[in-house]
């Protein structure tokens, strides 16, 4: 019997569902830009995929876990403010909104990314003043 296909829109706010846009990359096809890869790891964080968060994470950068499901963390909405694309390394500016124990905050993050072997990985971040 085929998986039945969930019909809700992308948590990553791309506009388009969830099955066309971050799905297939949560089922471990490679995104093909940093862009694809920070709005799926948006979507993995909405989620609590935490193993996808790992797997694609930088191995100098990546942490042994993160304990996703003891997070209150509600994630809201994600902005992508700028996309700079390189031939292995790119930037992604981007907001994004969520609640924490009720209270509305806001992440603002320029993420770098680097490709290896042809897959993205997130490397770090910083946080603009």
């Amino acid at each position: 019997m085929p998986k039945p296909v969930i019909k809700i829109t992308c948590p990553c706010c791309s506009g388009l569902l969830y099955h066309d846009c971050c799905e297939p990359y949560h089922l471990s096809l490679g995104a093909p830009n940093a862009e694809k890869l920070m709005r799926s790891r948006y979507s993995a964080y909405v989620l609590g995929l935490e193993e996808y968060l790992l797997d694609t994470w930088h191995p100098n950068t990546r942490p042994k876990y993160l304990k996703l499901s003891n997070d209150p963390t509600q994630w809201l909405s994600l902005e992508v403010r700028s996309f700079e694309p390189n031939d292995d390394q790119a930037t992604v500016e981007f907001v994004a909104k969520y609640r924490d124990r009720g209270q509305a905050e806001k992440l603002h993050e320029i993420s770098q990314f680097r490709r290896i072997a042809g897959r993205w990985y997130y490397v770090d971040g910083i946080c603009p003043k």
